[in-house]
């Protein structure tokens, strides 16, 4: 819905103008400011979050604020092109248009199945006052929570074909805020697979998003990016002992950034802002960003659970090319799918299927077949066998970031799937640029990215991508893309040069990275001393999760996905009592509130699952033993009973990881948990109503 002309609005905007006019450009020399027009605001419906844009010597900047306290410094905005002159200097603006807009719509599946769409906008249009006279227009939209903007570049006599070799947006932090990153540097420059810093904002070098910070006046703020169509991702470029942080765009092999004919439509550039950092999450802004689905009946989206042949090549229990310990064999993919239909699990995994897999498959950048199996990997016999057992195969796609080898076969390996009843692919693409130098999260990618979610569209197929671009918010238009890595995940575990992940990895994850989308983490690993083979000792330094049982269970869920694994070797459920808590645990959810947190400590969480009267609880902890009190005030009335599986006597990620205390308690709305957690640990609850 569409509204114009509203008073409030009007009057908002004008305190917001006479406060930012005061206090955010006070760095302009009166002889400018003399000069260049009073900026242009839009204010968030709850007039909290403010943005200004105004030029300055003709150059043309934006800053922000929340509730009258700085955010966003005044900060530059523009491009620059190879052989033509960077649109960044002798600006103007020339007009502006407003409106304002509140809608809701829902989602298929989610942390929360609506979302309110309410905010502000401004459209501001900019000329140059110089040759060749290229006109662009600046969107700004401010949201209760966040802000965002991009950038439109019309086709015109002036702007046609265009090659950027940079984009000049820049966020200059208004104080030296503490900041979680991961690097964007080398050596690894396009992956998300390193641990979690925190440092000043001052010390950052290239850094991926989202990119979290909590400013000195309280504030927490998350930049990050929605709707990157036909683009170059973006990472954060920052200078030592400088607050400026400049948009760094991921390169074709030639050095180009982002190259197509006008118009030129930018992704949007986003501030999450929150006074609390448990405010951040469920975040939203992204999808609000993002058009509407294109899939008009989206019923054969359905998120599940699923186990799969994966963790075993991981351990080097199987192998995924050929030979003895074969994982991907017709035999072992049917003992999968027995454990999956006996456990109300509907899919199964199956890595290692298909040809490619021997040899220097990486080096090679992988001249996978994608509809060819192995001889031992009877593909008709399984998919069959698992239709008969209400399971689906999960197809694994391997690249190795042979773009040109998978894109050939895109169309013919999906209509197989679609004929053999394979409903969901998960693919992956390890290596850190294409064959022919392509940047890992470059347009060139971006665009392959794009062609995979709307190729499986078309045959009803669901994605799960490993080694992916950072999520942006498109589930909401292609809600077949389900979930992505993006992050350093189980898999480290298992081999992990640092032993595995600190206890601390997924408290500070779902104030980062899960803010962008749904994460594939792989949870449920049972066996947390990793067995060796007989006759090997462990040795203390040996990869492994560093967790307690039941923080594997609370990751179902505190990390977010509507796919999730249970990771483990199956044998390894085989009478665990705690393993209830998987079959049980929901994947689609009507509500989400996050309990109390903090990052790098602690997290605690509570979802409403779909369509049920019934909810779950997810806590974890670092390395302290902590107790946090959960109010169950969220409930509704009547009686209910918790479920809970705790850390038993002893418990410790370091000496005692399995120890495990399951019980069931009654409940009501009024009555308050204390969750207890050993260190490394967690607690995992389910609470349904009984009357």
């Amino acid at each position: 819905m569409r509204l114009t002309g509203i008073t409030r609005a009007r009057r908002v905007r004008a305190a917001a103008r006479a406060s930012l006019v005061l206090g955010m450009f006070v760095l302009v020399p009166c002889r400018a400011r003399a000069q260049d027009p009073a900026p242009l605001t839009v204010a968030s419906p709850d007039a909290k979050n403010v943005v200004s844009i105004g030029t300055q010597h003709g150059q043309l900047f934006y800053g922000v604020e929340r509730r009258g306290m700085k955010v966003i410094l005044p900060s530059r905005l523009g491009f620059a092109f190879r052989g033509a002159r960077a649109l960044s200097d002798s600006l103007r603006i020339t007009g502006s248009t407003r409106a304002t807009y509140d809608s809701t719509f829902t989602l298929p599946w989610g942390e929360v199945s609506r979302v309110r769409d309410q905010h502000n906008e401004l459209r501001v249009s900019v000329e140059e006052m110089v040759a060749p006279g290229r006109k662009f227009t600046v969107v700004v939209r401010a949201f209760d929570d966040g802000i965002a903007f991009c950038y439109e570049v019309a086709e015109s006599a002036a702007f046609g074909d265009y090659e950027m070799s940079d984009e000049l947006t820049e966020f200059t932090i208004a104080d030296d805020a503490r900041a979680w990153w991961i690097s964007a540097s080398k050596p690894r420059p396009d992956r998300y697979e390193d641990l979690f810093a925190a440092s000043p904002v001052s010390n950052l070098d290239t850094v991926h998003t989202p990119l979290t910070l909590e400013l000195q006046n309280g504030i927490k703020a998350v930049i990050h990016e929605a709707h990157l169509v036909d683009y170059a991702g973006m990472t954060l470029a920052g200078k030592f002992e400088s607050r400026t942080l400049h948009v760094s765009l991921s390169p074709w092999a030639d050095g180009v950034k982002v190259r197509g004919h006008a118009p030129l439509i930018t992704p949007w550039r986003t501030l999450q802002l929150a006074d609390r950092v448990e405010d951040l999450a469920p975040s939203v802004l992204g999808l609000k960003l993002n058009p509407p689905s294109r899939i008009a009946n989206t019923a054969w989206i359905a998120p599940m659970k699923y186990d799969g042949i994966w963790w075993g090549m991981h351990l080097n229990t199987f192998t995924w090319g050929e030979g003895p310990k074969h994982g991907a064999t017709t035999a072992n993919t049917k003992r999968y799918i027995d454990f999956a239909a006996a456990n109300g699990l509907k899919g199964v995994l199956v890595e290692g299927w298909n040809l490619g897999w021997n040899g220097d498959w990486m080096g090679t950048h992988g001249q996978f077949s994608f509809t060819q199996p192995y001889p031992d990997y009877d593909i008709q016999a399984v998919t069959q066998y698992a239709k008969q057992k209400g399971v689906t195969i999960i197809g694994h796609n391997e690249t190795a970031m042979g773009i040109a080898n998978y894109e050939r076969q895109l169309d013919s390996a999906f209509a197989l799937y679609q004929r053999l009843g394979i409903k969901s692919i998960k693919s992956g693409y390890v290596n850190d640029k294409t064959q022919e130098g392509h940047s890992h999260t470059g347009q060139y990618m971006v665009r392959h990215y794009r062609r995979v979610v709307e190729t499986a569209a078309k045959y009803g197929i669901m994605v799960d991508v490993h080694e992916p671009i950072h999520d942006t918010g498109e589930r909401r238009t292609w809600p077949n893309m389900m979930s992505r890595e993006g992050a350093r995940g189980q898999e480290y575990n298992a081999w992990g040069g640092e032993g595995g992940n600190p206890p601390e990895h997924e408290t500070i994850l779902f104030f980062t990275r899960l803010l962008s989308g749904p994460m594939d983490f792989t949870p449920g690993i049972f066996d947390l001393l990793v067995k060796r083979p007989e006759g090997v000792a462990r040795k203390p330094e040996d990869s492994r999760p560093r967790t307690t049982l039941a923080k594997q269970l609370a990751l179902y869920v505190v990390l977010y996905s509507p796919v999730q694994m249970a990771a483990d070797l199956i044998e390894n459920y085989e009478g665990q009592p705690a393993f209830q808590f998987i079959r049980d645990v929901a994947v689609d959810w009507d509500t989400t509130r996050v309990i109390s947190g903090r990052i790098g400590d602690y997290v605690a969480v509570a979802r409403k699952a779909k369509g049920k009267d019934e909810w779950f609880v997810g806590a974890i902890t670092d390395e302290e033993a902590r107790t946090v009190s959960v109010p169950l005030s969220f409930l509704g009335a009547g009686s209910y009973v918790a479920e809970v599986y705790a850390d038993g006597k002893g418990a410790s990620w370091r000496d005692n990881p399995t120890a495990i205390a399951i019980s069931q308690k009654p409940v009501t709305r009024s009555t308050t948990l204390q969750v207890v957690m050993a260190a490394g640990g967690g607690q995992a609850i389910r609470i349904r109503r009984v009357k």
